[in-house]
């Protein structure tokens, strides 16, 4: 009898490992499947991870001071000399995976409707020595594109002389909380910042960032097509 019941035990033991190992195995799998699907779309799209590196060329090279407007921002900040159609385009305005300062942040570029609003969180919870927010006010209020201009029409500077937000939609103060919190807590320099926002700000208004990036660059934007002019609510 006792004999029987630690075999029975056993038996039931071993079934348990067996259904855990099933488990693990079809949640392995899953992963996979998952990162598979994400990358047969993205090549599918025609759209590939941009490298940005904080000792670009260009960013070491760039003049803020000349930037009247986004799409000077543009020119000066983004790669494109790499646009030659509209697929290239999207390649190198709309970034994908998780930025180097996206788990400490709690962003990914791939889920800009969730970072829109942590960015807006990062906006009222920054709280800045005051070098660093004559430093964000500076940027901020600059026609440098960390704004909204596309959903609200504010134009290229999302703040005032005293880096306070020019518009109460989500997108803007996103931008802002976004430069804000770069500035605390990395050591990019201004042009990296601005670099970051405009990548942001393509996640947030693909069609139009997009667009004017191929025309920055000497193409048609009336060739774009399906994308959309603004993501995560206003």
């Amino acid at each position: 009898m006792a004999k029987s019941r630690k075999k029975n035990i056993q038996d039931s033991q071993n079934l348990f490992s067996s259904l855990n190992v099933f488990l693990l195995v079809v949640v392995v799998l899953l992963l996979l499947f998952n990162q598979y699907s994400l990358h047969s779309l993205s090549v599918a799209t025609g759209l590939t991870k941009p490298s940005y590196r904080s000792d670009d060329s260009k960013l070491k090279s760039a003049d803020l001071s000349k930037i009247t407007s986004t799409a000077q921002s543009i020119q000066m900040l983004m790669p494109v000399e790499e646009i030659k159609d509209a697929q290239s385009a999207m390649a190198a305005m709309i970034p994908q995976g998780m930025p180097e300062y996206g788990q400490a942040a709690g962003v990914t570029y791939d889920n800009p409707v969730a970072g829109l609003s942590r960015l807006v969180q990062l906006d009222r919870s920054t709280q800045l020595t005051p070098e660093q927010h004559a430093r964000y006010a500076s940027l901020a209020s600059k026609p440098y594109g960390i704004s909204c201009e596309y959903c609200c029409g504010i134009g290229p500077a999302g703040a005032d002389e005293n880096g306070k937000s020019r518009c109460g939609c989500k997108h803007n103060p996103a931008l802002l909380g976004l430069t804000k919190w770069l500035i605390q807590n990395t050591d990019y320099s201004d042009a990296r910042i601005v670099q970051e926002a405009l990548k942001w700000k393509s996640l947030f208004f693909p069609k139009q960032m997009v667009a004017l990036s191929l025309k920055v660059a000497g193409g048609d934007p009336a060739t774009l097509k399906d994308l959309p002019g603004m993501v995560g609510g206003c």
